[in-house]
This record gives structure tokens, C-alpha cells and sequence, in this order.
């Protein structure tokens, strides 16, 4: 299963990387007024995945980590509350 696990990703890996080589072009991208940028395509295209993916990796990330925490709170033994005293036979009389 590791091995297939592997192929996949350097399968991914090759892919990207002739993607990126036959796509290797500048692209202008207008900014505010009268700037402009030119950027390479495939940087281009890593930045907007970037973008996208990090607002809900980053709110499912603090997702689990509150539940882990509330789950920690809720696994934590609670103190038992101090034994009544019992009552001698003088103060059951009484």
C-alpha cells in the first residue's frame, strides 16, 4: 500500500513538473492604476491554489483542535466531592 502511495505522488510530481515546463509564459496581471506584474503561468496557478486552500484548511485545522480540547476537558477526571461523615451512634441517639 506505501508503494502505491508513492507512485501516486510521483506520478503527481512528473505531471506538475511537464505542466509547468510547457506552460512557462509570462502573464501580465493589471494591479491598481496603472501597474502591472508579469508573472510565469504555473506560479500563477500555485499562488491561487494557495489562496483557496489555505482559509479552509486553516478553519478545519482549528476545527479539530477545539474539539480535541473539549474532548481533553471531558476526559479529565472530575473531583469527588469530600465523603459525608458518619454519624457515631451517640449523635444517631440524639
Amino acid at each position: 500500500m506505501n508503494f502505491l502511495k508513492t507512485l501516486f505522488w510521483v506520478v503527481i510530481a512528473v505531471f506538475l513538473a511537464i505542466f509547468a515546463t510547457r506552460n512557462w509564459a509570462d502573464v501580465t496581471i493589471n494591479l491598481w492604476g496603472n501597474i502591472q506584474a508579469d508573472v510565469k503561468l504555473p506560479i500563477l496557478i500555485f499562488l491561487s491554489f494557495v489562496i483557496g486552500f489555505l482559509p479552509p484548511f486553516l478553519i478545519l485545522r482549528g476545527r479539530i483542535w477545539r474539539l480535541r480540547r473539549k474532548l481533553a476537558i471531558a476526559e479529565r477526571p472530575t473531583a469527588a466531592p469530600p465523603p459525608l461523615p458518619v454519624p457515631s451512634d451517640d449523635e444517631a441517639s440524639a
